[in-house]
């Protein structure tokens, strides 16, 4: 089932910014293990190269930077209001 906003896309709503940012850190870790996997695997059959683990731990660790601000930007709970 896709990822669906469900109403108006208003950019100034906190939820929608955070809706946003979690379609993009899912993107981010798609095309992690899209390209990292990729790469990997032509290390195996044809090319050594001596620094595809530095890179692949550079882009995990940016990865968790962007999973972290992610968590930290998230809008806090409305506790007032029971429909949310």
């Amino acid at each position: 089932m896709p990822i669906r906003w469900y109403g108006p896309a208003d950019p100034t709503d906190p939820t929608y910014r955070h809706f946003n940012r979690v379609v993009n850190l899912t993107l981010h870790g798609m095309v992690f293990a899209a390209v990292n996997s990729g790469l990997w695997f032509l290390q195996e059959m044809r090319h050594p190269w001596n620094h595809l683990n530095v890179l692949t731990g550079l882009w995990l660790v940016g990865l968790a930077v962007h999973l972290t601000l992610v968590l930290k930007l998230r809008p806090e709970l409305d506790t007032d209001n029971p429909a949310t």
